[in-house]
């Protein structure tokens, strides 16, 4: 079998696991020239199935997009289905955000969101037991249930903690339902923290997204839930990383806790993937409004930071403890 099957064949699979296709599913593809040969497999997966399929490619002139095109929004009449597999540029971050509002809007429509999804990930974290992912799931869901706060550290020198009471965990590896969306690849549990409870020190040492992978790690001093500063040996990493951040008032702000838990994600410098991978977790800054269980943070973006081999213990409404995690290793 050559790649391209391989790629039809996980696009097929991954369809039929998290969005249980039909059939009666109308379905819209968007894409561009980036990502065409990903976009074509799951065109062809749709219409094996029998769904009908309609596309609309983001031309490259008109890029960086910040709005919706009018044109996009008409097809989304009708739609069950849309599926956004895109080049993910960093300047097109609020145009995503808006995008999604917009297809979440319409409760009967399932979103599989794929910015910056290559060959690679088709082959490997794409096309993974999601059987398997959905028991660890449901495992570590129950361990994060009642939930007051999380303590966080590494042998890296991170040590913060998270108030995340009345904020439940969820997981993006279940089958998804209309209203809903799932990255894919997909494999993380994650919240929207208390947005004035995160204190401490968080040492991000894998990757950053826009930035990619981390020659020196980057240090993020948090109090009350904000970002005081960064720190890192590398003054250039800490201005760029500044000037993408600091763009409005709750850019800076706590947005997300996760925890990846697919075996097949690599570390690429993809934040579409690293977030994914088993034995991380990651912090976003940034908008959550959209996220289950509350959020209300609504920056005009989102961003994403890696760290490696996190200690997770977690502190429940009840006042005991329980650890979940060891050095990246789930308990």
């Amino acid at each position: 079998m050559n790649n391209a099957d391989k790629i039809l064949n996980s696009a097929y699979h991954a369809l039929k696991q998290l969005f249980v296709i039909s059939s009666n599913d109308k379905v819209l593809v968007l894409t561009d020239t980036h990502c065409s040969s990903i976009g074509n497999a799951f065109i062809q997966a749709c219409s094996k199935i029998g769904s009908e399929v309609e596309t609309y490619e983001i031309k490259e002139q008109s890029r960086p997009l910040k709005e919706p095109p009018e044109e996009l929004i008409k097809l989304l009449s009708g739609k069950s289905i849309v599926l956004n597999i895109f080049k993910a540029y960093s300047e097109e971050i609020p145009f995503r955000i808006k995008w999604i509002f917009k297809v979440e809007e319409n409760k009967l429509i399932k979103m599989g969101h794929m910015p910056g999804i290559t060959e690679a990930m088709m082959l490997g974290s794409v096309n993974v037991n999601y059987m398997e992912m959905q028991n660890s799931a449901e495992l570590l869901l129950k361990f994060l249930t009642d939930a007051k706060q999380i303590h966080i550290t590494t042998d890296e020198g991170t040590d913060f903690y998270l108030g995340v009471k009345g904020r439940p965990f969820v997981s993006d590896v279940g089958v998804i339902k209309g209203g809903e969306m799932s990255n894919l690849p997909c494999g993380e549990i994650y919240c929207a923290p208390l947005e004035t409870e995160a204190n401490g020190v968080v040492v991000f040492n894998a990757s950053v997204g826009d930035i990619g992978i981390l020659d020196i790690p980057l240090k993020a001093y948090l109090k009350n839930g904000r970002v005081m500063e960064f720190e890192s040996e590398d003054n250039n990493l800490v201005n760029r990383i500044t000037e993408l951040q600091n763009v409005d008032e709750d850019s800076m702000l706590i947005g997300e806790l996760g925890i990846g838990i697919n075996p097949k994600a690599c570390i690429t410098g993809n934040m579409l993937e690293d977030e994914k991978a088993l034995g991380t977790a990651h912090l976003a800054f940034g908008n959550n409004a959209d996220f289950p269980g509350g959020g209300n943070n609504n920056s005009k973006i989102h961003r994403d930071y890696l760290f490696y081999r996190p200690t997770i213990e977690v502190v429940y409404n009840n006042e005991s403890c329980r650890k979940i995690m060891d050095n990246g290793m789930l308990i």
